[in-house]
């Protein structure tokens, strides 16, 4: 299919909460055949729909070479006490920040066939289920900085060349 390109902070489709996936049809297998190949390049741990400007819950994710995605994700479980990670996402390019994560995660969800999917771990995967359920629920890593940090990631936000 196709690496699409990434919806860049300010686009609406970034804000809003995602549909559930209801119907398993060509559309649906391009979508996650498109979500494989944009996750793929250099660089990338996971890349949610929206972020190609769809609104509907599914994610890739590709850590230490295991690339995969899932359809309808729901953040099931975290464990541990929440602790500072450096966070970047592709949707506010050039931005780096400590985000307060747990340090594992499990996400449940279904794959083309209908069947279920559990993806549970830590480190860099931990961040990822989060970070990726966090964009299916309208939501940027930004909103979970301190107001401090938020106002330094805004500012340089406003800086930027890209917004």
């Amino acid at each position: 299919m196709a690496v699409r390109p990434i919806r860049i902070f300010g686009d609406p489709v970034l804000r809003e909460p995602c549909a559930p996936i209801e119907v398993v049809d060509d559309g649906i297998r391009a979508l996650v055949q498109d979500l494989l190949d944009t996750v793929e390049l250099p660089g990338r741990a996971g890349v949610a729909a929206p972020q190609i400007g769809v609104g509907l819950r599914a994610f890739s994710y590709n850590i230490d070479g295991d690339i995969g995605y899932v359809l309808n994700p729901v953040l099931v479980e975290v464990a541990g006490d929440p602790v500072p990670m450096g966070e970047g996402c592709l949707s506010v390019p050039d931005l780096w920040h400590e985000t307060l994560r747990h340090p594992w995660a499990k996400v449940v969800g279904m794959d083309l066939e209908g069947r279920e999917v559990v993806l549970e771990g830590d480190g860099l995967l931990a961040q990822a289920l989060q970070h990726e359920t966090d964009h299916l629920d309208g939501r940027l890593y930004l909103s979970r900085l301190s107001p401090d940090e938020r106002k330094i990631a805004m500012r340089r936000i406003r800086e930027s060349s890209w917004f």
